[in-house]
């Protein structure tokens, strides 16, 4: 068994939509970023990684370069699922925290938890999603942003048989 630990944090950028995990979050300012900024898609893909001993995001997809401006982070994550299952790992669970003041994570984790656990290749039960705040501290508790905290655990691949 492998643990991984990710981080990522934007701030807002109010003239973008707001994507977390793969979901379209509503009345609540988009994140800055080169891709579409899904922070938490960016760190549970640096967990992935690193647990299996891929190195990080940036190595694999750099932010400047021009192929993964505006990229779908979940299409990066499932990409990096697709390296761990190579190097002989599958997903045992994720969990994913989020620190923010807004959007309330709690009246979407469902959703999120269900898209993660679609691109990790996983039921929703190997998934938490789970939203804190600062109480009003530092640039997350004033509301200038958000960072996410993930965690998963990478299991031996079980081998596949003849396709």
């Amino acid at each position: 068994m492998r643990i991984g630990f990710g981080f990522d944090s934007h701030r807002f950028d109010p003239s973008r939509p707001c994507i977390l995990g793969g979901v379209t979050i509503p009345d609540t300012p988009g994140l800055a970023a080169f891709s579409d900024g899904d922070a938490l898609a960016h760190a549970v893909t640096d967990a992935v990684l690193g647990a299996a001993g891929l190195g990080d995001i940036g190595r694999h997809f750099p932010p400047g370069d021009e192929r993964w401006r505006g990229a779908d982070s979940m299409g990066l994550l499932r990409t990096a699922v697709g390296m761990a299952r190579d190097a002989g790992y599958g997903i045992g669970n994720v969990d994913v925290t989020l620190v923010c003041e807004r959007p309330r994570i709690d009246v979407v984790a469902d959703r999120i938890r269900s898209s993660l656990a679609g691109a990790l290749q996983v039921t929703p039960q190997q998934v938490s999603v789970k939203g804190k705040t600062s109480e009003g501290m530092g640039w997350e508790g004033r509301g200038e942003g958000i960072a996410v905290h993930a965690v998963i655990l990478l299991v031996p691949a079980s081998p596949r048989g003849p396709s």
